[in-house]
């Protein structure tokens, strides 16, 4: 006489902790993949931003600067600060930290945009090693 014998599923005997582990391991993921994509997002729009854009090609052209850190100076980090858009009006006031092969620095930007005219009052570098502040605005304040 075949005495068979028939075995449960693992899945069977293990459903009871396995579908709250599965689900919570979902959600854990899918809530690292929205904040990601959030970050990316608002790091994307501060990059593509024209006071941002502005402040990157006023350092890449100031000899001075460019002397201290060296070339290529790119960016070091993730930028902080608020900008903000609101029919033809604006407002920057961001941080960027950026490098190069001899040092590291801090970028800053305070700016207005009126009828599609940044107007800066600051933008200035400050080197990490030696805390010197070098103004990039000389003369040159309106960008369009």
């Amino acid at each position: 006489m075949n005495d068979h014998i028939e075995h449960k599923s693992w899945f069977s005997r293990n459903w009871g902790w396995a579908v709250p582990v599965g689900g919570c391991l979902t959600l854990i993921i899918l809530f690292f993949v929205f904040l990601g994509s959030l970050i990316f997002g608002v790091s994307e729009l501060i990059t593509e931003s024209v006071p941002y854009q502005d402040a990157i090609t006023m350092v890449n052209e100031d000899d001075y600067v460019v002397d201290i850190l060296g070339e290529p100076i790119e960016t070091n980090g993730i930028m902080n600060g608020n900008l903000s858009y609101k029919n033809n009006v604006g407002s920057a006031d961001i941080s960027i930290p950026i490098k190069g092969p001899k040092g590291e620095a801090q970028l800053y930007v305070v700016g207005t945009k009126q009828n599609d005219e940044w107007t800066y009052t600051e933008m200035y570098v400050i080197i990490s090693e030696t805390d010197e502040q070098i103004d990039l605005l000389g003369y040159e304040q309106d960008f369009q």
